[in-house]
C-alpha cells in the first residue's frame, strides 16, 4: 500500500521545492507539476509532486491525517 500525503509548496527552486503541512518540511520533486508555484498544494508520493490540489481538498485531507494521527495517540 502507497500513501501520499498534501503538502503547501513554501519555496521552490528549479525543480526541487520545499513543502509542509502539519509542523513539517519536506524536500520534494515538482518535475511532474506544470509550472508550480509556492502556495500551490500538491500530493507527495516517494519524494516526488505528483499531483496539483485544490486547497479546500487539501485541507480536508490534512484534517483526516491529524484525525488519524489523533486517533492513535
Amino acid at each position: 500500500m502507497c500513501l501520499a500525503v498534501p503538502l503547501k509548496l513554501i519555496e521552490i527552486n528549479g525543480k526541487n521545492a520545499t513543502g509542509e503541512a502539519m509542523g513539517m518540511t519536506r524536500q520534494v520533486r515538482v518535475d511532474f507539476i506544470k509550472d508550480p508555484q509556492v502556495g500551490d498544494y500538491v500530493m507527495v508520493h516517494a519524494g516526488f509532486a505528483i499531483e496539483r490540489l485544490p486547497e479546500g481538498q487539501a485541507l480536508a485531507d490534512l484534517e483526516a491525517w491529524e484525525e488519524m494521527e489523533a486517533a492513535l495517540e
